[in-house]
């Protein structure tokens, strides 16, 4: 130990032996020596010039010095000030060379294995007995393990344990940040991310397995983003990306597409290959939002649309999808008052045998009479209950309603209800029917359950369960609305369906010459058939789709042809009036379906062109206004221009009061026609 740092140290008061025969020098200097091997305090010394002339030996191993030693060399070489804060290295260099004391400053050296070490140092001027300057004295303490502490801290603080990305405090914080920075003048956007299909992986292949799945997500979304953004995990399978100085929709898409492809490649994981999607919401501000609550709102409403659009979608917000936010809100309110305040009712459509044309069953059918928006249709308001958690007290309420009303029909009519996937999925199903059985007192084959397809997105073991449940009651199963939505034939293999029904939009039109829907109806037919299902068509409209649909061998008929849904009083007069028969109602023939539009074309009649308007159109004809034609024109054939330089042969059938009506040579392609026209028809004559 040098003598000045003894000196300084210790002073020249203290007494040459402490009446034991050691010297108090001797001692203190074993005690300085303990305390700098034990503890993790440490002393320093510089002379007068700044360099350094003692340094404990453990903080000396501890220092890479490079090629060189650490003694002799400056203090504020060895030790830099820990920060970016030019204010504290001015100050510190204030202290050095204005010879006054600090204390408690925070500096950082190069460690060995170049680690970085932190320290903090304390210091004071020394002088001799005349007053001269000598150097610097000091002592100093490791930070190292609690500078490494509080960074890990901050790290869990900030940023998600599972991927490492940015966690929703920062996310938070950043984008209040960059918001503030911009000040409303540079544009910033926003990237709201749900993962499609990510919950059927965790239900089915277990959490260890998501988590892997999410890491991955996490760093193929880095990836796809670069530096152009942050990237931070909301929680969940939700993702977030804030985007600075960014507002140009068409690069912004490109980035979501991007992303989006980026996200669905499949994943390889414990050996299996697992393929999800992404939808993107999209908020750009200052104009849809000045703050981050208001534009993390607007981006969620985006989502929600991408979503609602068919998934692995992105969509940007716009100002109508905060108006039906607001008018899906207002609806939820009032329907949990017309829950409460019993304003909904059930109506029974009728379920018609094909062989016998009897009244075999009803399907219930739930409805809302709005107390000032009168009717609203089930397509609005069940998607709302589905949302916000009303669909199973909706749901058993019409189970209850339905059985009850059954109970006052003949014993062989039974009553169909809807399940929705969210019921399908709660364990409690099985006891819930069974209760509103026994309530009502009628015996389980008059019941039948009908089940979406969407029950399959997450098929487990859970489902097949389910499924062997309910058989065990009694009830019927039928598979709803077949073929519009994820149709796979494996699940009807093992699910003990009793009946699949045929969704309306392979019915309509299939009794029209030249429409397919007709073969598609006679496989869905024979497949039910070899499985040893019924089949029933749905939304029957025209008399010739009763006896067509009776040819393709279907087993059961249900629509308007047959009546709409009705009170369950009137449906038990129905049955009471006629024994169970049904009459037939409505147009006889099936006709193509008619558009109305109003498009400019050009007629050309015995070798003269005009310029008329279209207001009907269908695949084979078209109604026409804005030429004069008499009787005498009935009968004759025309053309007309409906497509850029494409004429379309047909006959005039009927003409009067500026009117007239064509038949067209050849059925045209009416999705075609429907496309924006390449340039405006050229007037003529």
């Amino acid at each position: 130990m040098s003598r000045n740092l003894r000196s300084g140290l210790f002073g020249r008061s203290a007494r040459a032996s402490d009446g034991d025969g050691t010297d108090w020098p001797q001692r203190a200097m074993r005690l300085v020596e303990e305390f700098e091997t034990s503890s993790a305090g440490w002393f320093w010394e510089t002379d007068r010039h700044g360099r350094l002339t003692y340094l404990s030996a453990k903080v000396v191993e501890q220092i890479d010095a490079g090629d060189g030693a650490v003694m002799g060399q400056p203090l504020g070489e060895v030790f830099v000030v820990d920060g970016a804060s030019s204010d504290t290295e001015r100050t510190l260099s204030f202290h050095l060379t204005s010879r006054v004391s600090f204390s408690d400053y925070s500096v950082r050296s190069r460690g060995v294995a170049g680690q970085e070490r932190w320290w903090s140092i304390s210091g004071r001027p020394i002088f001799d007995e005349v007053g001269n300057f000598r150097g610097f004295i000091g002592n100093g303490s490791d930070l190292t393990e609690k500078r490494r502490s509080e960074a890990e801290i901050n790290r869990l603080a900030l940023f998600d344990s599972l991927t490492d990305l940015a966690n929703r405090q920062r996310m938070r914080i950043s984008l209040d940040q960059t918001l503030a920075e911009t000040s409303g003048y540079r544009a910033t956007a926003l990237m709201l991310l749900d993962l499609d299909r990510f919950k059927a992986v965790n239900d089915t292949l277990g959490h260890q397995t998501g988590d892997a799945l999410l890491k991955q997500v996490g760093q193929r979304l880095s990836r796809a983003v670069g530096g152009a953004g942050l990237v931070g995990r909301m929680g969940g399978d939700e993702f977030q990306v804030i985007l600075p100085n960014e507002g140009g929709r068409d690069r912004l898409s490109e980035l979501a597409e991007r992303i989006i492809a980026a996200l669905s490649q499949p994943y390889f994981l414990n050996g299996s290959s697992i393929s999800i999607g992404c939808s993107i919401g999209i908020a750009i501000a200052p104009g849809d939002g000045e703050d981050s609550e208001t534009l993390v709102r607007n981006g969620d409403l985006a989502l929600y649309a991408a979503k609602a659009d068919g998934r692995g979608l992105h969509r940007f917000y716009h100002q109508d999808m905060l108006i039906g936010a607001q008018s899906r809100k207002q609806l939820e309110d009032d329907l949990r008052t017309a829950l409460a305040q019993n304003q909904l009712h059930v109506a029974y459509q009728p379920v018609v045998s094909t062989k016998t044309t009897r009244i075999v069953g009803f399907e219930a059918l739930v409805r809302w009479t709005h107390p000032e928006r009168g009717a609203i249709s089930p397509a609005e308001f069940i998607p709302i209950a589905e949302d916000c958690g009303l669909i199973e007290s909706i749901g058993e309420w019409v189970l209850r309603t339905a059985c009850h009303d059954v109970a006052h029909w003949p014993g062989d009519v039974r009553v169909a209800v809807n399940v929705s996937p969210i019921q399908f999925a709660n364990p409690a199903l099985p006891t819930i029917v069974t209760s509103a059985l026994a309530g009502a007192g009628i015996a389980a084959g008059r019941l039948e359950l009908e089940i979406t397809e969407g029950v399959f997105l997450n098929e487990s073991s859970s489902s097949e369960q389910m499924f062997r449940k309910l058989k065990a009651i009694g009830v019927r199963l039928a598979l709803d609305d077949f073929g519009t939505g994820y149709s796979s034939l494996g699940y009807l293999k093992n699910a003990p369906f009793d009946k699949i029904k045929i969704d309306q939009s392979f019915v309509r039109g299939a009794a029209v010459p030249g429409n397919r829907n007709a073969a598609i109806i006679k496989a869905i037919v024979m497949l039910a058939e070899t499985l040893g299902m019924e089949t029933t068509a749905e939304g029957l409209e025209v008399q010739d789709e009763i006896e067509l649909i009776r040819e393709l061998g279907c087993s059961h008929v249900q629509g308007y042809v047959y009546g709409k849904p009705m009170p369950a009083a009137e449906a038990l007069a129905q049955l009471e009036a006629q024994g169970g028969a049904a009459s037939a109602s409505g147009f006889k023939v099936s006709r193509s379906p008619r558009i109305k539009m109003l498009r400019r074309a050009v007629l050309e009649v015995a070798g003269e062109r005009g310029e008329v308007r279209i207001q009907n159109l269908s695949s084979t004809g078209a109604m026409i206004e804005g030429i004069a034609l008499s009787d005498q024109f009935v009968g004759h054939e025309v053309r007309i221009e409906m497509m850029d330089r494409q004429m379309i042969s047909a006959t005039i059938r009927w003409a009067r009061n500026g009117k007239a009506g064509l038949q067209f040579a050849e059925p045209i392609d009416l999705d075609r026609l429907q496309q924006p026209p390449s340039r405006i028809l050229r007037k003529t004559g």
